[in-house]
């Protein structure tokens, strides 16, 4: 089984999230892709998430009717800030006779160096780099330190060229806690659900009216 690794807060999980789920699950002919939502991003610290059953929820109702697609609880049941190594490191274990394959932005992968064990990030999980429009040229030398350029296919890292989604969960957060609209930038149920559960909204918003 080829199984899709997404990791993020999916705070709350939008259609860019969704678009870019699809186009690596199609470019990289992976049987299944699981989205993976973080206890804590360590390069989030400073922003509370909404609660992880409310994380989890978004993303079931998000997915629901795509055979292919699903959501593990690895990192929230975990706990604390969640690298991409142990996570990887415990779905192998799992795991056993799937080639893992994790999906990482364009933009994150300067900052791979950077990332705790990059080396063995990549001897665990083939890497699936998404390329938009606006986003900074892919350069794979960056990953030389880690990959045998004469290695096997299986091991070489995919570039996905996607399309250009101006969509963020930072702006939808923005537009809930202004009463501003978020239609069409997340699923109908994830809309409605953050709508009927108060997520988001400012405290003066969510008063009862006098």
């Amino acid at each position: 089984m080829r199984l899709g690794i997404f990791g993020g807060s999916f705070d709350p999980v939008h259609l860019g999230h969704l678009l870019l789920a699809e186009s690596c699950r199609e470019a990289c002919e992976l049987d299944k892709l699981w989205f993976v939502p973080a206890a804590r991003s360590p390069h989030k610290q400073n922003i509370e998430p909404a609660s992880d059953a409310a994380r989890l929820e978004m993303l079931k109702l998000a997915i629901g009717g795509h055979d292919a697609l699903d959501v593990s609880s690895v990192e929230i049941d975990r706990g604390g800030i969640s690298y991409t190594v142990d996570t990887l490191t415990e779905i192998h274990e799992r795991e056993e006779d799937a080639d893992l394959c994790f999906l990482m932005g364009a933009d994150s992968l300067a900052d791979f160096p950077t990332w705790r064990e990059p080396k063995k990030i990549c001897q665990l999980a083939k890497l699936c780099i998404v390329s938009r429009p606006n986003s900074p040229r892919i350069d794979l030398a960056v990953l030389s330190p880690w990959l045998n350029q004469q290695s096997s296919e299986k091991t070489q890292p995919t570039i996905v060229a996607m399309p250009q989604l101006d969509i963020s969960s930072s702006d939808i957060r923005q537009r809930v806690s202004t009463g501003r609209s978020i239609r069409y930038r997340t699923t109908r149920a994830v809309e409605k659900y953050i709508e009927t559960q108060g997520i988001y909204r400012r405290k003066s918003l969510n008063r009862p009216s006098q």
